[in-house]
């Protein structure tokens, strides 16, 4: 398995929560990230942004997070469906697949700030984490001090943006641990299954720990779901079999449309 390399690409751009719902009303599937751009700056849709940081959105942050997972039709038809809460733990997971060092942070600082009781994040949590990566050989070259701090910064108020942490900026930013919706759990377990993962991988994969979910707690989640009919589980000690009730993304999504 490689080794992931951290960027900076969170500079062009953190939750974008707003951002991505007006981007995913105009997104269709096959549209390139140019065409998508084109469609975006003449739809009226972001009177308040220039043409070119418009461009850099589309561009360094919806693309890798939608376009080029194949998310962006499924979410466009999830978004008016979904309560904010659900489509925010949703868009966390791609923007977390697109920047290693946001997944990393939130399982090695967050979770763990909050497992050992402390109920803030400080701004020095942060820029430790982010120095001892560099530290550690997580980025291409040696990042300065500046890009250091900066991108401390950037993983806070990501977090803040996906609801993980305060809004309020300042040295200090109170954890506010979230519960993984029902509908996340679906979506994350299916999508995982539809990429390859086997069952066991699936229950052990990184993305739960966004969520502070090892594997026994995950087993518990997708027994849950076997109660809706969705799947079924079996367990005997650490080895669990699944028998998946849909065949595609799809027959997914039309279940927590219809729903």
């Amino acid at each position: 398995m490689s080794r992931a390399v951290y960027t900076t690409q969170l500079q062009a751009g953190l939750g974008l929560v707003e951002e991505t719902r007006l981007l995913l009303s105009l997104y269709e599937k096959n549209l390139t990230s140019s065409q998508l751009y084109e469609k975006a700056l003449s739809s009226g849709f972001f009177p308040q942004v220039s043409a070119r940081r418009l461009r850099n959105i589309v561009v360094e942050c919806f693309f890798p997070r939608y376009i080029k997972t194949e998310s962006a039709q499924y979410l466009k038809r999830l978004v008016p469906n979904l309560q904010s809460s659900t489509i925010n733990q949703l868009f966390l997971l791609y923007t977390a697949f697109a920047n290693e060092i946001l997944l990393d942070f939130i399982r090695e600082v967050y979770w763990e700030r909050y497992s050992g009781g402390f109920d803030a994040i400080s701004t020095d949590d942060a820029k430790d984490f982010v120095l001892h990566a560099v530290r550690d050989g997580m980025t291409q070259k040696a990042w300065s001090d500046t890009t250091i701090k900066r991108v401390s910064s950037y993983l806070l108020g990501c977090c803040a943006d996906y609801g993980l942490l305060s809004s309020r900026r300042g040295s200090k930013r109170h954890i506010q641990p979230v519960r993984i919706q029902e509908i996340t759990a679906l979506y994350l377990s299916y999508d995982l299954h539809f990429k390859g993962f086997g069952d066991n991988a699936v229950i052990s994969h990184a993305a739960w720990s966004l969520f502070g979910l090892e594997s026994a707690d995950v087993r518990e989640e997708l027994k849950r779901l076997a109660k809706n009919g969705w799947i079924i589980v079996q367990s005997a000690g650490d080895v669990t079999r699944i028998s998946w009730q849909f065949k595609t993304m799809e027959e997914v999504v039309n279940v927590v449309t219809q729903g």
